[in-house]
């Protein structure tokens, strides 16, 4: 199977809600998806606004290994745009859905829209592009319809065919049809590009290629208007790991591109985002943990080292002996039987924590090998706590993480050397230093300045 993908994080990732990168960004995205090795990469739509027009410039003249793409309508004003830059391949697109055509075009008739489309791809190749012609709203087209735009494009230069499924609604098997009907009509290259609407984008793509399309839009972190498109990150492992397909990505440095992505897009992976979110290699069922400890591959379709990640076993009330006693020996404490299972005992009495971190767990062992000294603890304290953020984390993230918690009284952004205050109201110095210390192991918060509370003043 022949597979290349085209990567349009700076062209259709920009168009998720409230995204928006800077030339600076760009610049930076393309050489890591080009470092990737990614075999297309979509510049955008030099019309959108003089930034985007600045980005293109600038990217136009890197030097990358792959073919760099400039998007644009099925227009001579746009072809002429795309024009100026020193790029190869011109991608130009036109509704060619019964909707797009009525109200897009008002009401164009199918003869004039293929005239339309066979002179923008005259005029495109007149100016020495390669070219890909996307039938938008494709698979709302009538399928006779789009054999004779698939047609027409290919007659009138088009070097590449590109199948959008503008508002997801293919299926797997409706999109392996598709590719196999369009396929038997052209011989150029056929792309796909997959919306998540009902959460089919990477599973369409796949069947898409699987039944002999050449080409897979992407973005990283699935990225992309509404629900995104496939995930650069999706596409990729199931390609090397489920069909085996050769390929020489930089897979190792995956993890890293998008967590970059996070930070530039405001947008974060949930947590069970597969591959990349948080909990793709965290165990914790006990049954679980235990295998894994024994031999990853039982619960594990591929290793996360080969995308520059680690598994993590969690502790809570689900764990087991074995997971608690690997947990402790990294900690380099060294328990026997009995305590190991006085230990579990506490921590499955405390079924309202939903994850015991390892300064608790520390406190726990410390508490039953009697290591620790016994001090008063107040009923009640209150404290402001200033927080400092690592440089480009979204600031809105971890205030929301904030007020999730139910000690958590009032969260500020502010200006200045902090970023966040909050102010909390524990039930103990215990509660508090607990809840400090889990502020200080958060990813993303660089440092915090604790005030406790002595008197308060209210009119």
């Amino acid at each position: 199977m022949k597979v290349e993908l085209l990567d349009s994080t700076i062209r259709e990732g920009e168009q998720s809600p409230n995204v928006s990168f800077n030339v600076n960004q760009k610049i930076e995205i393309v050489k890591s998806v080009d470092s990737f090795g990614v075999d297309f990469i979509e510049l955008g739509h030099p019309a959108v606004s003089p930034d985007v027009w600045e980005a293109i410039d600038q990217i136009s003249n890197i030097k990358t290994r792959a073919k760099k793409l400039i998007h644009g309508r099925a227009t001579k004003s746009d072809i002429n745009d795309a024009s100026t830059f020193n790029v190869e391949w011109i991608g130009i697109f036109f509704g060619t859905s019964d909707l797009s055509l009525k109200h897009k075009f008002g009401n164009l008739s199918n003869e004039k829209a293929l005239n339309h489309i066979k002179e923008s791809i005259y005029y495109a190749k007149s100016k020495n592009f390669k070219l890909r012609f996307t039938a938008e709203d494709a698979t709302r087209t009538d399928q006779s319809f789009l054999i004779e735009v698939a047609k027409c494009a290919q007659a009138s230069g088009a070097d590449r065919f590109s199948i959008a499924d503008t508002v997801g609604v293919l299926t797997p098997e409706s999109t392996k049809k598709l590719i196999n009907t369009i396929k038997k009509e052209i011989d150029i290259p056929i792309h796909i590009h997959c919306h998540n609407d009902f959460g089919l984008a990477t599973a369409n793509a796949l069947s898409a290629l699987l039944a002999g399309a050449q080409t897979v839009d992407v973005t990283v972190n699935g990225l992309g208007e509404r629900s995104g498109i496939p995930p650069l990150a999706e596409i990729c492992l199931a390609l090397k790991e489920i069909y085996k397909v050769n390929n020489d990505w930089d897979l190792k440095n995956l993890y890293k591109l998008s967590n970059k992505i996070e930070k530039m897009s405001g947008i974060f992976n949930s947590e069970n985002r597969p591959i990349v979110g948080k909990n793709a290699f965290t165990h914790k069922a006990g049954l679980h943990s235990r295998a894994v400890l024994k031999n990853p591959k039982t619960y594990e379709s591929f290793p996360p080292e080969i995308i520059g990640r680690d598994r993590y076993i969690t502790i809570d009330k689900y764990s087991g002996q074995d997971a608690l006693k690997s947990r402790l020996k990294e900690l380099k404490i060294i328990v026997n039987e009995e305590d190991l299972k006085k230990i579990l005992i506490e921590i499955k009495s405390q079924p309202e924590k939903r994850k015991i971190n390892d300064l608790e767990l520390l406190e726990i062992a410390d508490e039953i090998l009697k290591s620790n000294i016994k001090i008063y603890i107040p009923t009640e304290v209150e404290a402001i706590v200033n927080m400092e953020l690592d440089n480009a984390i979204y600031t809105t993230r971890i205030t929301r993480w904030l007020m999730s918690l139910s000690q958590l009284k009032d969260v500020y952004e502010v200006a200045g050397d902090y970023d966040i205050v909050a102010h909390i109201k524990a039930k103990s110095i215990k509660e508090l230093n607990s809840l400090i210390e889990e502020f200080r192991v958060k990813e993303g918060i660089k440092r915090t300045h604790t005030r406790p509370i002595l008197k308060g003043y209210s009119n």
